[in-house]
């Protein structure tokens, strides 16, 4: 018992942890993106404004970035059941986004911010940091670092 009581404990502190830094992180929208209109990296096109009256994930990554390498199964998995876009912040070509999602088994969509211009607009500073719109397109949640998929569906569910 006295185990179970060390690992609940050690959970929660961990959680505690994780939102404060998660609060002292979060980055200060002002920017709108459902005025936007860009294509994915297969060259498709991604205007935001379809996506109103349903929640939305806009999840900002790197391939470059340890934590969302970590974090690329749990995106993938949210993706199945929900609208998500992903945008590549830093990552080069379209080609080379593609081919880590391939490596990495990812079929998710992405739109490559290659110079990071999105990302500034955004004031997003850390990687990953994911977005959740309601559907008023209201930005409801700001996750900056590791998520669970678990953690991310729950807000999802909050908002619907």
């Amino acid at each position: 018992m006295k185990i179970i009581k060390e690992i609940f404990i050690t959970l929660v502190l961990f959680f505690m942890v994780s939102e404060v830094v998660n609060f002292i992180r979060k980055p200060d929208i002002q920017e709108n993106i459902y005025k936007y209109g860009l294509d994915d990296i297969k060259g498709n096109s991604v205007d935001f404004s379809n996506y109103k009256g349903e929640p939305l994930i806009v999840h900002f990554w790197g391939t470059w970035c340890p934590v969302c390498q970590l974090e690329a199964s749990n995106i993938q998995a949210l993706s199945q059941k929900n609208n998500l876009i992903s945008i590549a912040v830093n990552s080069g070509t379209n080609e080379t986004i593609e081919a880590f999602m391939r490596q990495k088994h990812l079929d998710y969509r992405v739109i490559n911010d290659e110079k990071g211009t999105l990302a500034k607009k955004f004031n997003i500073t850390a990687y990953p940091s994911t977005l959740i719109y309601n559907a008023k397109g209201e930005l409801k949640f700001t996750e900056v670092g590791y998520s669970t998929t678990l953690g991310l569906q729950a807000r999802i569910e909050l908002i619907k």
